[in-house]
């Protein structure tokens, strides 16, 4: 719904809800307009990206601290809200959750395999052939117990901020265990090369099914 599709938007309030649900988020700072700025503050490497923005627009990867001040210039393009995020250090794993009548439907566990940088397919010039520095591999390269334990974790972060319908869960394994949020998507891709529906379809449910019970669910009212 709209409200949770705000506050999903906006990558700071998330974090503090999930926090106080108990879910772990990076650090994190926010920067507003012409704010002044200690890099002296921060442990690199960071990440600045606009507080709501997707699609990794705006966003940079900054190893030192005479970078930093450039990169929040970058992200204030997009947003007068800027956040630097620490680097957490992990495999990128993302899980679809679908709600239904009696309770939710998490997708297979997918994992981002970079060979340099971060992920953006959205920004590559031909993404249904694939990323230049990424390969998304479903299901996920991970033991048993991780891929149970970030499917819980992403239908904690789902149900504590409030989504309804579809979202796709984004977050960090790392290499102890544990697992720390990265963002929500409640209104994730469905082309071809999509992670959504190549998680669902791992999980079993193909693309017709979960546009079919999609329907169902906002005809029924039942989509939390």
């Amino acid at each position: 719904d709209i409200q949770s599709s705000a506050l999903c938007m906006d990558k700071s309030l998330a974090y503090v809800v999930a926090r106080s649900a108990g879910i772990a988020t990076p650090n994190f700072w926010t920067v507003t307009q012409n704010e002044n700025i200690d890099p002296d503050r921060f442990t690199f490497p960071v990440f600045v990206k606009p507080a709501r923005s997707g699609s990794s627009f705006g966003v940079t990867k900054v190893d030192r601290k005479e970078d930093l001040r450039s990169a929040v210039e970058t992200a204030h393009r997009y947003d007068s809200k800027v956040l630097i995020e620490e680097a957490v250090a992990g495999s990128e794993v993302g899980c679809a959750i679908l709600s239904e009548r009696f309770g939710l439907v998490a997708g297979e566990v997918d994992q981002i395999d970079l060979s340099d940088g971060f992920f953006r397919i959205h920004q590559e010039s031909a993404p249904e052939s694939g990323s230049d520095n990424s390969t998304v591999i479903v299901p996920a390269d991970i033991p048993a117990e991780s891929r149970s334990l970030v499917q819980e974790t992403a239908k904690a972060v789902y149900r504590a901020l409030g989504c309804s319908g579809l979202a796709r869960v984004d977050l960090f394994l790392k290499e102890d265990g544990t697992v720390v949020l990265n963002e929500v998507n409640t209104l994730p891709g469905m082309t071809s090369y999509s992670r959504y529906p190549r998680m669902m379809a791992a999980a079993g449910l193909p693309f017709a099914e979960v546009i079919d019970r999609m329907v169902s669910l906002t005809l029924t009212g039942n989509g939390r």
